[in-house]
């Protein structure tokens, strides 16, 4: 049997988190979920999926259950609020509620369960090898496709000089809601991921998210989530980040500035949209070797799309290579900020605040 935390005579709607915005609820909304977690199976199932986004083979595994019935389990936990699942082709992931609240109470009850029982124990030994044969997965998929991507690497400054003027550009500030547009392998997550509330990572590769889901995991980034999905279309709520970043996508698309516009409604007032990509070159061998649409970026190409998508250019910098840019690529980045103030919406608006 789980046994509570030594904390668990405190009331669990009186806890910190849940006394934010969002926490209370109707008795009945409360009623029913104490009721989909009030189950040895369904407790534990929370507290693996507290851990990160799990698929159901990989709960299964984890478990030792059929699953038919892991599956029931998490239909009602997730009916109930207290998990949140999305698909990503044919695989369902799922994870801890962030939202509302039922993850308000999902949240308290994980926290007052004792870490040291037993079965939570081999649960979590059982975690990290699912993640470790995750992890040699996504490696081996990495192996294969690095070569190629070392070999545009080499072509421009060193990825640190990047990673240093995208810290830059940002600032220190935290930020409530990352939202990092053809994620990959999950990069940009990871060098900004620790100063955000929420992240969320978007790619249309179910591999590549693979493979950002193994490195996100190995790094402890458990609040990060990973959707897939389409830059023209964005699985995510409109007005929802503060910090939009599309990095090194938008020389892959037919039409970057439709995909510009669609980073710009995911937005809330004030939010920032930080694009990373290459300045304009001649070298046409990145179209068929390594499938590039556009040869880079004019800077007032960018800024004139990134005004017709409601925003104002802040910064704009470029990164030349050592030794000249002929044969090279100069890497830029483009920082524009949403002019709106919170004031401007209308005071009914259900997407007012911000994520």
């Amino acid at each position: 049997m789980l046994r509570p935390h030594p904390q668990a005579h405190k009331d669990i709607f009186m806890s910190d988190r849940n006394a934010s915005k969002g926490g209370e609820a109707p008795l009945s909304v409360v009623l029913g979920a104490l009721r989909a977690a009030g189950e040895p199976t369904r407790l534990r199932l929370l507290a693996l999926l507290a851990n990160g986004e799990l698929n159901v083979t990989d709960l299964t595994e984890i478990l030792g259950q059929s699953q038919p019935r892991i599956s029931r389990h998490l239909k009602l936990m997730a009916s109930a609020g207290l998990i949140e699942r999305h698909r990503e082709g044919s695989w369902a992931f799922f994870r801890i509620s962030h939202d509302g609240p039922g993850a308000a109470l999902a949240q308290a009850v994980v926290a007052r369960i004792s870490p040291d029982e037993q079965v939570l124990v081999r649960d979590r030994e059982r975690l990290a090898e699912v993640r470790a044969a995750r992890a040699d997965t996504a490696a081996a998929y990495f192996r294969e496709h690095a070569k190629d991507w070392g070999k545009i690497r080499a072509l421009h400054v060193e990825e640190a000089a990047v990673e240093t003027a995208i810290r830059d550009a940002i600032g220190q500030k935290p930020v409530r809601a990352l939202l990092d547009i053809g994620t990959g392998t999950g990069r940009i997550i990871e060098i900004i991921g620790a100063q955000a509330d929420r992240a969320v990572g978007v790619d249309l590769s179910v591999d590549m998210l693979a493979v950002a889901r193994a490195n996100l995991a190995k790094l402890g980034l458990s609040k990060a989530q990973l959707r897939q999905g389409d830059v023209y279309a964005l699985p995510v709520q409109p007005q929802s980040f503060d910090l939009v970043v599309i990095h090194q996508v938008l020389h892959f698309l037919d039409e970057p500035a439709r995909a510009i516009r669609e980073a710009a409604r995911a937005l809330a007032p004030g939010g920032r949209l930080l694009i990373v990509d290459f300045a304009p070159h001649e070298l046409e061998f990145l179209r068929d070797a390594h499938a590039h649409r556009r040869l880079g970026f004019a800077s007032d190409a960018i800024e004139q799309w990134m005004t017709k998508a409601g925003l104002t250019l802040e910064h704009h910098r470029d990164l030349a290579p050592p030794g000249g840019t002929r044969d090279k690529l100069t890497v830029s980045l483009w920082l524009a900020r949403d002019p709106r103030v919170i004031t401007d919406l209308p005071a009914a608006d259900p997407t007012r605040a911000v994520a």
